[in-house]
């Protein structure tokens, strides 16, 4: 545990920090939100918080914990400032930009008009090469993004960036930082995870969330949650592959191989992190394949695990997943703004460590999924405040040693 005096168990009477945009400065229940980013993703979430806003408090909806989350509705969402390179964009106004090509997820929901006009944002890393070749970069200079934040009031940025995006990660990092306002990092750049952004935000009182979102029911969690069936039952998974196609800008985007290091990073850890023992690292391959573009905002997710039962007897599994990208991960974002908005209300600074092992797939802390769920349950109430502020020491995984014929092979290779 880390020395601020807000992580660890310990729940109520946190003081709220007034130095930064969220706590306790309005006192009107609303979550002030800027979206860095304004593509599928980013569509999503803003058509799910017009779609659900008239949610009674006791509804199931798909991908939410809660409808009224920690005292937030999802209508308490307010998206403040939107920032994009894309010329087709920039100007328009947030209804009416998330639709505009190359966006082409599922639309369920027709946004009214917001009044929040798209802004130039900074390029740096943000536009590969094969991204170039369908996007046009607006005219003009970067917008004051420091200035939009604190005028607007802003409590929360979520960075939508492509993959790859490590500088450009870095720059607004530097922007919400320097604002003072809470940051969710969905894409594979390593910021929450990190000590050094760690103590970063804690030095300002701020509480961020990352990396890289996790989706509602996605190729990582889906493979995570059979990684761990088999760990649980008993049965050692000696290979195993996730492939993964789809036709959004995303997937093009990671056709220029050089930016998916991170993104292999993120999504391997978060299958062999469910394991008690190491998995040579070419029995496994997580990652995208390729990008075909019919499949439009469609992903297709194939996993195969080869295992062996008692007496080295071999077992096998395959799935086939099939899901519209960027909706499976829209509510998991949504339940992230508001749970940072917590962390904002209750001065939490640093990476909140329950939601962040339950909503990103590389968490500072790689966490079981219904343990972590059950934290993040009891973050929302109170009881779970645990953060990391950089000057924690790293935790220690124990490692299990193997029997059988996997065994004898690994000891013959000495």
């Amino acid at each position: 545990m880390a020395s601020n005096g807000k992580n660890g168990h310990s729940a109520k009477g946190v003081t709220p920090d007034p130095s930064h945009a969220g706590a306790g400065r309005r006192g009107d229940g609303k979550i002030r939100v800027a979206i860095v980013g304004v593509g599928n993703c980013a569509s999503s979430l803003v058509q799910g918080r017009y779609y659900y806003e008239d949610a009674k408090v006791d509804d199931f909806v798909p991908g939410l914990m809660h409808v009224n989350l920690g005292g937030y509705h999802v209508r308490d969402i307010e998206f403040v400032a939107a920032f994009d390179i894309d010329k087709n964009k920039v100007g328009k106004d947030l209804s009416e930009a998330i639709y505009t090509k190359p966006n082409n997820t599922f639309v369920f929901q027709q946004v009214p008009h917001t009044g929040v006009t798209v802004e130039r944002g900074m390029t740096h890393d943000g536009l590969g090469k094969y991204l170039s070749q369908i996007i046009e970069k607006a005219p003009g200079p970067t917008a004051d993004i420091v200035g939009i934040l604190k005028e607007r009031q802003v409590d929360v940025m979520v960075s939508y960036l492509p993959v790859g995006s490590e500088q450009a990660t870095k720059w607004y990092v530097e922007q919400a930082l320097q604002a003072g306002v809470g940051f969710i990092n969905a894409i594979p750049v390593f910021i929450g995870r990190e000590p050094y952004w760690q103590r970063r935000f804690a030095e300002r009182g701020l509480p961020v969330i990352g990396d890289d979102i996790k989706s509602q029911v996605g190729a990582t969690i889906s493979h995570r949650v059979l990684t761990r069936l088999f760990m649980d039952r008993g049965v050692l998974l000696e290979r195993t592959h996730q492939l993964n196609v789809g036709g959004n800008t995303d997937f093009l985007n990671m056709l220029e191989r050089e930016r998916l290091e991170s993104k292999k990073i993120s999504k391997t850890n978060a299958v062999t992190s469910m394991l008690d023992y190491e998995l040579d690292p070419d029995d496994i391959h997580v990652g995208p394949s390729d990008h075909v573009p019919w499949l439009k905002d469609r992903k297709w997710c194939y996993i195969r695990m080869e295992g062996t039962t008692f007496g080295d007897v071999p077992l096998n599994a395959e799935l086939k997943l099939e899901v519209w990208d960027s909706p499976n991960s829209a509510g998991v974002i949504t339940d992230a703004i508001r749970c940072l908005k917590l962390g904002l209300d209750r001065g939490l600074k640093g990476t909140l460590v329950a939601p962040a092992s339950y909503f990103m797939k590389s968490p500072p802390h790689q966490i079981h999924d219904d343990i972590a769920f059950n934290r993040v349950e009891a973050y929302i109430k109170g009881d779970d405040l645990e953060t990391l502020v950089g000057t924690e020491a790293p935790a220690k995984r124990t490692l299990r040693k193997l029997a059988g014929a996997r065994a004898k092979v690994a000891a013959a290779a000495k």
